[in-house]
């Protein structure tokens, strides 16, 4: 690996640190505005709902200029949604505040929703498919441990501690307007974007030429149509592209259920509870190293009953209440999924590769699993403004995954038996 790739690496770090981070700062800033329970995980909903929305078209926008490029405006766009969350009171008394922080968000989203194709295609691009399970390893490796730094990152800014002290700083002669914790957490996280915007600039050309054939919406709804029946209708796609759904909805869903567990069980606040959230991410990041250190490209598909496992290990979560064990128990929950789910996404990645390309691939990925955040996100909304306990929502939870991951294993057993498979390439030394 080059300098290159390690400026991506570096680019997409921050740029997820600050998501990460942002989202902390939104949720506590919800709780500052007495929003209701249910609200919490909308916010991610709002987020992830330009993915879908979008998917269309922000494959061919990914394509259609160097993905540094592409990479530096959405991290801008992500920028004016992440400043606009600080006019939250702009409305006054006319609408609710809240309804303000879920705008700014959904403009975050819409930033990473078109930062995402270009973050992964530009992989396929820039590597020979020999490295691309290596590639995921370390994207997925250090988007998690951003993910980790950023949880908790928000956490420590809307924390009394850290927040008083952020307060207490004067500007000469500027009267700054921030005088809450979520404000002066959201103001850090805004030169963390920054910072990825300025690594963006530096992004190498791939040499890969980015015309695209048709910008007619309607010819491009009718291809990304096409290209979601292609993954789909192929047989090691299909495999790939339902797991990597399903982990995604499903991990979406397990942050915000973490939080109020912690609560529930632990009695931890918000500051406190993200960082469980944290250590499941640690959990994550080392599966995702393993896998990339053990896991090769042709042999991904061996990895579906760690899927299974994950899903039982989650329903566990009911019996603990000691501190070294929810550690442990945390750790175990994110080094499973982190191994089963980065082999899956290379595999995917390589055959989207073969058979659309890149960023048309990355963005039939993002519409399905996002889609399926914004379904399991949904219906655990309805569930805590029905009052539904949190450990019944956790053993539906864990169940629904080990139940939807044996079905996939029995599938592409299916598919085995049905006719040949596409090949997959062997890597050096496998």
């Amino acid at each position: 690996m080059n300098l290159g790739f390690y400026t991506i690496m570096a680019a997409q770090f921050f740029s997820s640190l600050a998501d990460n981070a942002l989202l902390v700062a939104a949720i506590k800033l919800l709780l500052m505005l007495h929003a209701p329970d249910w609200m919490t995980p909308l916010l991610k909903f709002v987020f992830v709902i330009s993915y879908v929305v979008l998917a269309a078209f922000v494959g061919a926008f990914a394509d259609s200029m160097p993905k540094g490029r592409v990479m530096f405006i959405t991290n801008v766009l992500k920028i004016v949604g992440c400043a606009l969350m600080l006019f939250y009171d702009f409305a006054g008394s006319a609408l609710p505040a809240y309804l303000m922080v879920f705008a700014s968000y959904a403009i975050v989203g819409l930033g990473a929703a078109a930062y995402s194709p270009a973050k992964y295609g530009i992989l396929t691009e820039y590597l020979p498919h020999q490295k691309l399970v290596i590639a995921n390893g370390w994207i997925e490796g250090l988007t998690v441990a951003s993910i980790i730094l950023g949880t908790v990152l928000g956490g420590a800014l809307v924390s009394e501690a850290v927040s008083s002290r952020l307060l207490a700083l004067d500007v000469p002669h500027i009267d700054t307007g921030i005088d809450t914790a979520p404000e002066a957490a959201i103001v850090i996280i805004m030169a963390f974007y920054v910072i990825a915007a300025v690594f963006n600039l530096f992004i190498p050309l791939t040499g890969v030429d980015h015309r695209i054939p048709n910008k007619n919406p309607v010819s491009l709804l009718i291809d990304f149509a096409h290209c979601v029946r292609l993954l789909w209708t192929d047989k090691l796609g299909q495999i790939s592209l339902a797991v990597t759904t399903l982990f995604w909805g499903a991990g979406a869903t397990l942050q915000f259920i973490v939080l109020r567990w912690a609560e529930a069980a632990l009695g931890y606040d918000l500051s406190k509870a993200t960082l469980l959230q944290g250590v499941v991410a640690f959990g994550i990041a080392a599966g995702a190293i393993a896998a990339a250190r053990f896991v090769a490209l042709s042999r991904s598909v061996m990895v579906l009953p760690v899927g299974i496992a994950m899903g039982v290990v989650v329903m566990s979560m009911i019996f603990v209440t000691r501190l070294p064990v929810v550690i442990v128990l945390m750790l175990l929950i994110g080094g499973l999924a982190g191994f089963f789910v980065v082999p899956m996404n290379a595999l995917l990645q390589h055959r989207g590769h073969i058979l659309m390309g890149a960023g048309h691939s990355i963005a039939v990925q993002n519409f399905n699993e996002n889609l399926s955040i914004l379904v399991m996100l949904g219906l655990y909304a309805l569930l805590i403004k029905l009052n539904v306990s949190i450990y019944t929502v956790i053993s539906m939870f864990g169940l629904f995954v080990s139940v939807m991951m044996a079905l996939v294993r029995r599938w592409y057993r299916y598919n085995l038996t049905s006719g040949p498979m596409p090949h997959i390439p062997a890597e050096p030394g496998h």
